[in-house]
């Protein structure tokens, strides 16, 4: 990902919070020397640098995922910024975001009950309360059946970059400017990208 100097978020704690808090990626890889890509949540193992998720057994590119690096992005927020709130119109408009990238290579899950786990690992997270849906004795046969049809994997991280596009190579007075712009747009997005914005202010 070209990452010019200002926009480079190193720090891991920070890239795997980003991971956990945006974890619907996009998993790259090649087949014939043709990118593919498949959507796919992910769970993080943080303490041992692994993502880890599952393909539906129909899906081709996990018949020759090994042997390769593959490309995991995560994007969050982002937002059009206009010139038009800049202070002068000696400018263009641009795109600020945050994405990281994960690189790695792919293990196939062999282990029935490592797939279970992280299945379970899976719905735990996205489910958000304890009367939610759980897998659990009263439907383990249906879930074990239905596991026949995916293919589990986990990838580990090998490199990580992270771009935060934040306006940073702009004046403190501009950065204000934008922010205020944007939540005056008021989407989620836009909303999102200006408390960040603050935030790099701030720090």
């Amino acid at each position: 990902m070209y990452i010019p100097t200002p926009f480079v978020v190193e720090d891991k704690d920070t890239l795997f919070d980003f991971i956990e808090e945006h974890s619907f990626g996009i998993l790259i890889s090649n087949s014939d020397q043709v990118p593919v890509a498949t959507h796919l949540p992910l769970t993080l193992d943080r303490e041992n640098g692994y993502l880890i998720g599952h393909f539906a057994k129909p899906n081709p590119q996990w018949t020759d995922i090994l042997n390769q690096e593959v490309l995991i992005i995560f994007h969050g927020p982002h937002s059009y910024i206009s010139s038009s709130w800049y202070e002068s119109n000696q400018s263009v408009p641009t795109w600020n975001y945050t994405a990281v990238h994960a690189y790695g290579e792919i293990e196939y899950m062999e282990d029935k009950q490592e797939l279970l786990r992280t299945l379970n690992d899976l719905v735990t997270k996205y489910e958000s309360s304890e009367s939610s849906y759980k897998i659990d004795p009263s439907n383990i046969a249906v879930v074990e059946g239905l596991m026949k049809g995916i293919v589990g994997f986990k990838m580990k991280i090998n490199r990580l970059e992270g771009k935060w596009k934040l306006s940073q190579n702009h004046s403190k007075e501009r950065q204000e400017r934008v922010i205020h712009a944007l939540e005056q747009v008021g989407t989620e997005d836009a909303v999102d990208i200006a408390r960040l914005m603050r935030k790099n202010i701030n720090n």
